[in-house]
């Protein structure tokens, strides 16, 4: 589904791959609804996670 990216997105390309803006994506990630960690002031996002949040909101 995602193979493109690396084992590790930035927020860019989640907002990419999830087609969504930067203030929705920040919103997932406080929120915890979207797993993913922070290093110093950059999110790392997994690819898995990504997958795993479409998956759920797709009721799949």
């Amino acid at each position: 589904m995602l193979e493109q990216y690396d084992d590790l997105l930035t927020a860019e390309e989640a907002c990419e791959a999830l087609k969504i803006g930067k203030n929705a994506l920040y919103r997932l990630l406080n929120s915890r609804d979207l797993k993913a960690y922070r290093n110093g002031r950059v999110w790392r996002i997994p690819r898995q996670a990504v997958e795993a949040y479409i998956r759920t909101r797709a009721e799949l």
